[in-house]
């Protein structure tokens, strides 16, 4: 009879154990999954810089500092790799962005421009993604760190190597705000 009760906790531990490391592997694929997402968006938007500054650039000859600034975030992207380097290199964007936006309201004909509208609605809706995106993989990472650190998962993880990922977060608090981008769209 005790051989049955001592079997059956062991039973029990053995799937316990199983489950929290169950969990802790499906919560890091979430956060995986998560920035993948961020890392799209933000891609995204690197990708429509080329078209906006282009079409910008006919009508912002004096801005030319601010637009090769972008080209060097651009081509820096792809060298970089954790969440800390994408997130200064979304934070320097965004104030060069910022930059563009604000000296644009200077220039009526660029605003009535079809193809600026159009970029400039799809850097909106991206930057609504991007915003999005962030607190999607803020909230996975505070759950799966959380899970790192709580009793009894927290002895799981240790014994796996599960380590601590890094939140998504500006430096300042300039950074902190949206891009505007709005050239006063009846939308």
């Amino acid at each position: 009879m005790i051989g049955w009760i001592i079997l059956a906790i062991v039973v029990v531990l053995v799937l316990a154990i199983i489950g929290m490391y169950n969990g802790l592997v499906q919560t890091k694929i979430k956060v995986d999954n998560a920035w993948s997402q961020i890392d799209v968006q933000l891609q995204r938007r690197f990708d429509l810089i080329p078209n906006f500054v282009e079409t910008v650039k006919g009508y912002m000859n004096h801005e030319k500092e601010t637009f090769e600034k972008i080209t060097a975030l651009r081509t820096s992207w792809a060298n970089t790799q954790s969440v800390s380097e994408k997130a200064d290199l979304d934070n320097q964007l965004s104030g060069a962005l910022k930059t563009i936006m604000a000296v644009s309201e200077n220039y009526p004909e660029l605003k009535a421009n079809q193809n600026f509208s159009e970029l400039s609605e799809e850097l909106r809706n991206t930057e609504n993604k991007i915003s999005f995106s962030r607190q999607f993989y803020n909230d996975s990472v505070t759950m799966y760190n959380t899970k790192l650190q709580v009793f009894p998962s927290n002895i799981i993880a240790g014994m796996f190597h599960f380590e601590p990922r890094d939140l998504f977060k500006t430096d300042s608090d300039e950074a902190r705000k949206n891009v505007k981008v709005d050239f006063g769209s009846n939308s």
